[in-house]
């Protein structure tokens, strides 16, 4: 989703009938939606809409039927209903017609049920900002990437810095152009310069034909360095003459090429002190340090964990029609977790729990995560003995 001109997902809701309608409507406009709030289905108007939230209440005037309720979202061009049929103490999700109609029964005051029909109204979400430290953290974001100016983003490694890279991009005004990531770790060292720069035939051996290189590839986008600390000293040098000089060599030539290319770099690590240690250049530092965003852990930002839960939990579930519950007592051990790992420890915490569920209702029991100061290998002789009692 875009703002600034993007494509912003538009959501209306019926109020009749829906609780915490402020909260919904709140959640939605800060993860980009554009919201309006009608009376009844007789507010809605052609091409005003790409998801209608309402419940059941609001179709008694069409005896309540939901046929009705389709056939003038069809008419009136809406690309997906999410019919809340009541709350209960029992969380069910069905999906009808392709992911066109969701109907789903709620948990009043319960995390997971708002996250799941907050994630089902929307058509996608880059940017994850259930806790105000992402919101903060997002709302700073948007302001810069209305700029060209060089981000330098730092954070421990699984607190999406890449997810920030691409929202930067998805809202400047190179979003129709390339974002192209590079992780300055996983390349050797001697493909690196070529892969970056482009080369020419027959410039080193198995250069069987030119390649123009990523930061061409990026020309008028965006390209993520990622792990840019990791790159060596000798390319750091060239690093920078591209970035001041907005030309590029490509390796075995002798022609400048101009590159027209935003620069969003990452690290996770102390870069005064990698400056200070001579690892990396004092000179490219500051060149890149234009306006620097930090990322924190997951025990910094609680409120964050059960909204990713949710679209780790979509993007991996494997039954087509329904969407298991996560009880409140898995929640609450995954909020009491202190997730050294971050977001890639929770997604196998989740991936491990949906196998274990069987991809039904997710309970505590299936919440496998690693909770003492131990020795690794006790620990996973452990964990293997509960996965083993879960599976008889």
């Amino acid at each position: 989703m875009h703002t600034n001109g993007g494509n912003m997902t538009k959501v209306s809701i019926i109020k009749e009938g829906i609780k915490d309608l402020d909260l919904i409507k709140s959640k939605l406009e800060e993860r980009d939606a554009e919201v309006q709030v009608l009376k009844n289905l007789d507010e809605l108007s052609i091409n005003n809409t790409n998801t209608l939230i309402c419940h059941s209440n609001s179709l008694k005037k069409y005896g309540g039927d939901t046929k009705s309720l389709l056939t003038l979202s069809r008419n009136i061009k809406i690309k997906k209903v999410v019919l809340v049929e009541g709350y209960s103490n029992k969380f069910s999700l069905n999906k009808e017609l392709g992911n066109s109609l969701i109907k789903i029964n709620l948990i009043e005051n319960d995390i997971y049920s708002l996250e799941v029909l907050l994630n089902f109204s929307l058509e996608d979400q880059k940017f994850i900002t259930g806790s105000k430290e992402s919101l903060m953290l997002k709302n700073l974001v948007k302001k810069v990437a209305n700029t060209d100016v060089t981000v330098f983003i730092n954070g421990p490694t699984g607190t999406g810095k890449e997810v920030v890279a691409n929202y930067i991009h998805d809202q400047s005004t190179r979003k129709e152009n390339s974002f192209i990531a590079v992780n300055c770790a996983a390349i050797p060292e001697n493909m690196l310069e070529a892969i970056l720069f482009g080369h020419e035939k027959g410039s080193f051996t198995g250069a069987s034909h030119a390649n123009k290189g990523i930061f061409r590839a990026a020309d008028n986008g965006t390209l993520l360095l990622d792990e840019i600390s990791e790159m060596p000293l000798s390319l750091q040098a060239k690093l920078l003459r591209v970035l001041q000089e907005k030309k590029v060599t490509p390796v075995g030539g002798n022609r400048e090429v101009e590159v027209n290319v935003r620069i969003v770099a990452t690290t996770n690590r102390n870069m005064l002190e990698e400056v200070k240690n001579n690892n990396f250049r004092e000179d490219l530092y500051y060149r890149l340090n234009v306006f620097p965003i930090k990322t924190f852990g997951l025990n910094k930002r609680k409120e964050d964990i059960i909204p990713i839960v949710v679209s780790i939990i979509k993007k991996n579930n494997k039954k087509e029609n329904e969407f298991p519950y996560l009880s409140k007592l898995a929640q609450d051990t995954l909020i009491k977790h202190n997730w050294s790992g971050n977001v890639r420890e929770l997604e196998n915490v989740i991936l491990r729990s949906i196998v274990l569920s069987n991809s039904s209702n997710i309970n505590e029991k299936h919440i496998i995560v690693d909770d003492n100061e131990q020795d690794h290998n006790e620990y996973y002789q452990q964990l293997e003995d509960k996965i083993f009692a879960l599976g008889n």
